[in-house]
């Protein structure tokens, strides 16, 4: 058999997995004919990631009409050889047309309750658990530039977080443990990486990317401005939450026009538009990529729109507090709450 009829026969087969299901189910035949590679290897679409918390273990979750499918003992039931958590799907072990397979017959199957958990009935972890690289952008939303009394930056400007500022949906960010007062918040639209990029061009960058999640760049101001690099203040503990999703590329078409909106105990204080970005995601990833290689499962946070705390006049500047209640909601992506302590 020729390999190009292997390859239909293969691609038809999936196909026939999902038209039989009956739902809208994903599949992972993104950019697998233009870059000849096996249907396999392509990076997933139409899939919503969770990750589930589970005895200080991280497993992997999809959100389906049913509630958000727990794989780990769909897989244990199923025995499809599906991969189990959110870094083996990123990092391509396991095998990405299993999970298909296993989302499609979990969905459809009779007695198969016992493998959804409804929302609320499970820990969140991070949407992302194990990033080589998280890096962040500063002063990358033209009307955050101007509260800020910045000029518009002519090149981006790059930070970085480390995995210890990973949190989750609904966690606790304990704050009252640092030696900080001034605290702030910074919804940001989050780029997962989802191929190796290094050097790549505009025009190819967003091929490069999984998907996109909510995230929140809390931030100690006191300590970031202790001195001229940002680092101190951006790197305590949990002060990078992203999630509760991760949604895949392909239901994101365009990432820089996303509605963007934060509140503190209910009160509006950002509402954006990540049209606004002074370089948008594109550009970032080919900047980026120009001076580092990019991998599979590296986040970029890419940067606040207009509102934080620091961007008010000094004497209404009130900084958040243990107590306080952030809820952070990005179009497409969902909603991500957590509390300070």
């Amino acid at each position: 058999m020729s390999q190009t009829r292997r390859s239909f026969l293969k691609q038809a087969g999936l196909a026939g997995t999902v038209a039989v299901s009956g739902v809208t189910a994903p599949v992972m035949l993104a950019n697998a004919q233009s870059a000849g590679k096996p249907v396999g290897d392509a990076m997933p679409r139409g899939m919503t990631f969770v990750t589930i918390r589970r005895g200080g273990e991280s497993s992997l979750g999809v959100k389906t009409e049913r509630g958000v499918l727990d794989v780990k003992r769909a897989e244990a039931s199923l025995k499809l050889k599906a991969p189990t958590t959110i870094d083996e799907v990123l990092q391509g072990r396991g095998s990405a047309d299993a999970l298909t397979r296993l989302v499609a017959r979990a969905q459809n199957g009779k007695g198969s309750d016992s493998l959804f958990l409804a929302d609320g009935a499970f820990e969140y972890g991070p949407c992302v658990t194990s990033p080589e690289k998280i890096i962040c952008i500063g002063l990358n939303y033209r009307k955050h530039a101007a509260e800020t009394g910045n000029p518009v930056p002519k090149t981006p400007i790059l930070f970085n977080k480390y995995n210890n500022a990973l949190s989750a949906h609904r966690s606790v960010v304990k704050v009252s443990q640092e030696p900080a007062e001034k605290f702030d918040y910074e919804i940001e639209l989050v780029i997962v990486l989802g191929k190796t990029a290094r050097n790549v061009s505009e025009a190819d960058a967003l091929s490069h990317v999984f998907g996109y999640c909510t995230g929140n760049d809390l931030t100690a101001r006191d300590l970031q401005s202790r001195t001229s690099q940002w680092m101190l203040g951006k790197t305590f503990d949990g002060s990078g939450p992203v999630g509760p999703y991760l949604v895949s590329a392909d239901q994101v078409p365009d990432p820089n026009a996303l509605k963007l909106e934060l509140r503190v105990n209910g009160e509006v204080r950002q509402s954006s538009n990540t049209v606004d970005m002074v370089f948008d995601c594109k550009a970032l990833i080919a900047y980026i990529s120009k001076h580092m290689t990019l991998r599979p499962g590296d986040i970029i946070f890419t940067g606040t729109p207009e509102g934080v705390i620091s961007g008010y006049p000094k004497d209404k500047q009130v900084w958040l507090k243990p107590g306080d209640k952030i809820a952070a909601s990005i179009e497409k992506l969902g909603s991500q709450e957590i509390t300070l302590g």
